[in-house]
């Protein structure tokens, strides 16, 4: 019997544009029968990796573009609620949050898409243990387990190396999907993801 075919799932727990493609590589996994495998990364190093300009050093038109205008139309397209703002809360350290998708293991996908949620349509803070441990809660895990493991160095190692094999793998931003270690940047390209689980792109 052929094995379950693998979606490797780069991201950050305060990406705007994750959030926006969660419930539809949920969707997308499950009719394939595939498994997502969670690697949340630090995104500031693998933007400075890939040499990617902070948002302060970007143009007033790509901002306003690629953090207003198509977050509000894919926000539409995707039917989920979304702050009219940069989130209060948004350069907070993303140790804390990914670390705790890290240690949800097989229920990393329903936490992670809580914490996308509670930062982009709430104005959460995912560095505040006591907003990560109702988000955990919310979704029927021991939060306090949960939160020590999160903060634990094997899980901040775990971090670290993820954040490490981005950068070797040349992820340049998040969300960024491999199948079969063919990449795919961006939630926009979702339909190559479900494409390729099937009918793999020619090389």
């Amino acid at each position: 019997m052929q094995a379950p075919k693998t979606i490797e799932y780069f991201y950050s727990a305060h990406s705007a544009f994750a959030y926006l493609g969660a419930w539809e590589l949920e969707r997308i996994a499950t009719k394939a029968g595939a498994q997502v495998v969670h690697r949340p990364f630090d995104f500031a190093p693998v933007m400075a990796a890939a040499g990617g300009k902070g948002i302060s050093a970007r143009s007033k038109a790509h901002i306003r573009y690629f953090f207003g205008r198509e977050i509000k139309r894919w926000a539409q397209v995707r039917d989920l609620p979304m702050l009219r703002h940069r989130p209060t809360f948004h350069d907070n350290p993303l140790a804390l949050a990914n670390g705790a998708i890290i240690a949800a293991g097989a229920d990393a996908g329903p936490l992670s898409r809580a914490i996308l949620q509670a930062h982009w349509r709430d104005d959460a803070d995912f560095a505040d243990a006591s907003v990560l441990h109702d988000l955990a809660q919310g979704v029927g895990l021991d939060a306090t387990a949960l939160l020590e493991a999160a903060a634990s160095d094997a899980v901040q190692t775990q971090h670290r190396a993820n954040t490490d094999e981005a950068i070797a793998r040349s992820v340049f931003g998040s969300p960024t999907y491999f199948v079969d270690d063919d990449m795919f940047y961006g939630q926009d390209r979702l339909f190559m993801v479900e494409q390729a689980l099937h009918t793999p792109f020619d090389p």
